[in-house]
């Protein structure tokens, strides 16, 4: 199947945000997007998450049967953190025509156990999300060949 890593810029005459695609995203995947497993094989073999030397979180936007519109690079941090805000999911998420989205980071440690701020920062999009209609499904924290599910560890 095959997907695109979009980039928001501004218009420059209306000073909106839009979507411009920035490559194709080819992967192997079979039925929907539901599962962590299969965001874990995604990001680490098409985007190798699991090697990187900092934090990177990506979205994933998907359509009401859990296929992917699209993927985008939320944030780019250092080796031990990324900042992340609900707005800069949702905008995506909304120009998109996303009905729900996945979140995912890889932590340089290796180790894929989620931090006290990866979970407060997970309900708060959760929260956001609900507010506006778009359901988080899941956060998939990427630490090397491990992942953790937030959503399989009932932690949002």
């Amino acid at each position: 199947m095959k997907s695109y890593l979009y980039i928001t810029v501004l218009d420059e005459k209306t000073m909106h945000n839009k979507l411009i695609k920035e490559k194709v995203v080819a992967y192997d995947l079979e039925g929907d997007l539901s599962s962590p497993d299969k965001v874990h094989k995604i990001m680490t073999s098409v985007f190798g998450m699991h090697k990187r030397a900092e934090e990177f979180l990506f979205m994933i936007a998907l359509n009401t049967k859990c296929r992917p519109l699209g993927f985008f690079e939320i944030s780019h941090g250092t080796v031990n953190a990324s900042l992340v805000s609900p707005r800069e999911i949702f905008i995506r998420a909304i120009l998109s025509g996303a009905t729900s989205v996945i979140i995912t980071h890889n932590h340089p440690s290796f180790s894929s156990e989620p931090s006290i701020e990866d979970i407060r920062i997970t309900k708060r999009i959760k929260e956001a999300g609900d507010l506006i209609g778009i359901n988080l499904l899941d956060h998939v924290i990427i630490g090397g060949e491990t992942f953790c599910s937030l959503k399989e560890k009932g932690l949002f």
